[in-house]
């Protein structure tokens, strides 16, 4: 038995479709004329534009998310740090291949160094996918589809988008790949299309044969080549079980979560961007408790203005209403840079200048953001939160901003909605343990379980030599979580729990006890935990 990263949970048997590759291979060969150099290269990129417009409108025909991911690979060709690294390399007397190449291998490495942020890191095969799609047009190979005669089992080094697009997904069962993380476009696909999915299988891979029956488990990361008739009678087995459960827990996906005592709760749903709203509809997730703004400032190359963020929130706004839509202001900082901001290298950057540290000194930034989203509020139900709050005089700052704002938008005729609720994140020991001060000065609490814990315990969650300590299910963790939840029924506000313990269904009864009001989870895991609070 073979093993994996397990990424896409539910069970396959088929052959494996060994996806081929183009030799890309490049060398440090000289050039003597940049010149020629640099129109091979301009050239390339006229036709890698054409390529991606091409596959951008094939994607849109049924995989919105995929067509968006072209999207990024057409900005990418455009992106000042990719084009001017590889200019450089042409000046300094290398061949267009070899530019490009180096120029992606450094980028990708700069993605692939930010530890704990998966989303950062996945950014690494879009680089090396609109780098590889410069490389073959420059050697002059051709972009080739592939066609199954009947259901196959995909596997691939690493699956990149302009390759998933080509596949006829009626004939693919499943994944596997021998580099990737569970952020791989690869994934997302998977996710999409309810299939198993199993990544970063390093060496393992490579015992794989070229053709082969194989039977994968995309919930436990197992990989069984050539198996008998009694390991595939077992995977099959496996895979009607989870077709099983899927539809046992598509029956709770559009139910209201209220336990046994008649407690009530939201399920929500976090998301990252405008492409998850349909994932967040179809989960049957009751709003939105967690967006995820900081990636807006992550996929630009410069500060995004008021303008740009106001049709961003006005979009989810408009889409998700009425549901509540929770938009977290910027929190960026720690593992989640955007070079612009030119913020300084830090021994400690879980505990330095980030998320409304960085907005509170830079007011200028902050003000743009919360501008769009006073002028977002009318077209839906918005509740605005600030993250990484450890003191009062913080959030009274905070709403000093606020109605500043509010005087010069009524002084502009701008119209904004006098329904929005402002809350803060309890992710620091600080704020819990003062929750009883904060929740009179808020509308919302919502606990960063992830961070909470982090701090609590004084353990770093990004060290695996110190992984056993972090548990968000610790009593020290869960003492926080009561004191909160405590303080702000007794203040008359609501608290939720956005942080990844929210879907840990083994916590269900004890967020139930504790009167919790919100659990904010992502959309695949919106139907287990109704069904989980139901049966609480």
């Amino acid at each position: 038995m073979l093993k994996g990263i397990a990424a896409s949970a539910g069970a396959a048997v088929a052959e494996l479709f060994r996806l081929s590759a183009p030799d890309l291979s490049v060398d440090s060969t000289a050039c003597y004329e940049p010149d020629g150099e640099r129109e091979r290269y301009q050239s390339a990129a006229e036709s890698a534009l054409a390529e991606l417009d091409a596959l951008y409108d094939m994607a849109m025909e049924t995989d919105e998310a995929t067509a968006q991911v072209f999207d990024i690979h057409r900005m990418m060709l455009d992106d000042p740090d990719f084009c001017d690294g590889i200019e450089d390399g042409i000046g300094a007397g290398h061949c267009a291949e070899f530019a490009v190449q180096q120029t992606a291998d450094m980028l990708a490495g700069m993605f692939l160094a930010m530890e704990g942020d998966e989303y950062m890191q996945a950014r690494a095969a879009d680089v090396r996918d609109v780098a590889g799609r410069l490389i073959r047009i420059l050697k002059g190979i051709s972009e080739g589809g592939e066609h199954f005669e009947h259901p196959v089992i995909v596997a691939a080094e690493d699956l990149l988008p302009s390759q998933t697009v080509r596949l006829d997904k009626t004939k693919v069962l499943g994944f596997v790949t021998k580099y990737g993380s569970v952020t791989s476009h690869s994934v997302i696909l998977a996710k999409t299309l309810g299939i198993p999915c199993i990544v970063g299988m390093g060496s393992d891979f490579d015992a794989i044969s070229e053709k082969c029956m194989i039977a994968i488990d995309g919930s436990t990361g197992e990989v069984l080549p050539d198996p008998d008739a009694a390991a595939i009678a077992d995977f099959n087995a496996r895979a009607a079980s989870f077709r099983a459960q899927q539809a046992e827990l598509a029956q709770y996906k559009d139910r209201r979560a209220v336990a046994k005592s008649g407690h009530e709760v939201l399920v929500a749903a976090n998301i990252g961007s405008l492409d998850d709203i349909d994932a967040v509809i179809s989960s049957g997730a009751d709003g939105v408790g967690l967006f995820r703004s900081e990636f807006i400032y992550l996929n630009s190359e410069d500060f995004p203005d008021e303008e740009t963020q106001f049709n961003i929130y006005k979009e989810v706004l408009s889409r998700l209403a009425p549901r509540p839509v929770v938009i977290r202001t910027l929190d960026l900082g720690s593992d989640k840079q955007a070079p612009y901001f030119g913020i300084d290298n830090e021994d400690n950057p879980a505990m330095g200048y980030r998320a409304i540290r960085i907005c509170l000194k830079e007011p200028h930034i902050f003000r743009a953001q919360l501008r769009a989203l006073l002028r977002a509020s009318v077209y839906g139900n918005l509740n605005v939160m600030f993250p990484m709050i450890s003191r009062l005089e913080q959030v009274r700052q905070i709403k000093e901003i606020i109605a500043g704002l509010k005087a010069e938008l009524d002084a502009e005729g701008i119209a904004y909605s006098d329904s929005i609720q402002f809350g803060i994140m309890v992710e620091t020991p600080a704020a819990a343990v003062m929750s009883d001060v904060l929740a009179k000065e808020v509308d919302f609490f919502s606990l960063g379980t992830n961070d909470l814990t982090q701090y609590t315990m004084a353990v770093d969650r990004m060290n695996a030599r110190v992984s056993d300590l972090f548990d968000s299910a610790d009593p020290a963790i869960l003492r926080l979580i009561e004191l909160t939840a405590k303080n702000a029924h007794d203040a008359g506000i609501w608290v939720g729990i956005c942080g990844e313990s929210a879907a840990n269904t083994a916590l269900t009864d004890f967020y139930m006890s504790a009167g919790i009001d919100e659990l904010s989870v992502s959309p695949s895991s919106v139907a287990a935990v109704k069904r989980a609070v139901l049966e609480s």
